[in-house]
């Protein structure tokens, strides 16, 4: 099973607000997920974001893929930094 990190939109319309999830890459956008790990608010000025940093970095290390939105929120909250810092830890021991 292929596993993506991903938006999965809330909200009405006109005012969208993101759940970021651990989702199968078969199941649809707003379908079945395994895990939220956090929130994306593109409302707010500036955009609001809640990460669980410790649930994605066990997604991560697990092999799930995030999207490019998703990884482009993850680079700056600075998880994506953490997450190559501990490949080069690993590949080093």
């Amino acid at each position: 099973m292929a596993v993506k990190l991903r938006l999965k939109r809330m909200g009405a319309k006109q005012r969208p607000f993101y759940r970021i999830v651990a989702a199968d890459s078969r199941s649809p956008r707003d379908g079945r997920f395994l895990e939220v790990i956090g929130t994306y608010n593109p409302i707010t000025n500036p955009a609001e974001t809640k990460i669980d940093e410790e649930k994605t970095m066990y997604w991560l290390n697990n092999g799930a893929i995030p999207t490019e939105t998703v990884r482009n929120i993850l680079s700056k909250e600075g998880i994506m930094k953490k997450y190559a810092e501990s490949k080069v830890k690993k590949a080093g021991k």
